[in-house]
């Protein structure tokens, strides 16, 4: 039985965790339901809240830190933050859940008694 893709590399070029040739994004944030590849049942992983979780807590520790930063050391006006701030989050939580995502969803797979 394969051990499958490299689990990192699966996670940030959002691959399919068996073969690491399909893809496992069907959209931005939607997971297939089979691997195009090797026909692995992906819906059968879900990944849940965790992606979001992960996305809330470290952008958000992170954009923080960085807005407060920015506020002491250049004393920009509001509306600065308001242009700057919502262009660094949506991207990089989106980077962030894609990834979270398809880590998630392979270590199911690896972790699963049952594999296909």
């Amino acid at each position: 039985m394969s051990e499958g893709a490299s689990a990192v590399t699966a996670a940030l070029l959002g691959r399919c965790p068996r073969c690491g040739k399909g893809h496992l994004f069907r959209g931005l944030l939607d997971i297939r339901p089979r691997c195009e590849a090797c026909d692995l049942d992906l819906g059968a992983h879900d990944a849940g809240d965790g992606p979001a979780v992960a996305g809330i807590f470290v952008i958000g520790a992170v954009v923080v830190a960085l807005a407060l930063w920015v506020d002491v050391r250049f004393r920009p006006p509001l509306w600065v933050h308001a242009l700057i701030w919502p262009a660094v989050v949506l991207p990089l939580s989106i980077l962030t859940m894609r990834v979270a995502k398809a880590a998630l969803v392979g270590l199911q797979w690896r972790h699963r008694r049952d594999r296909d």
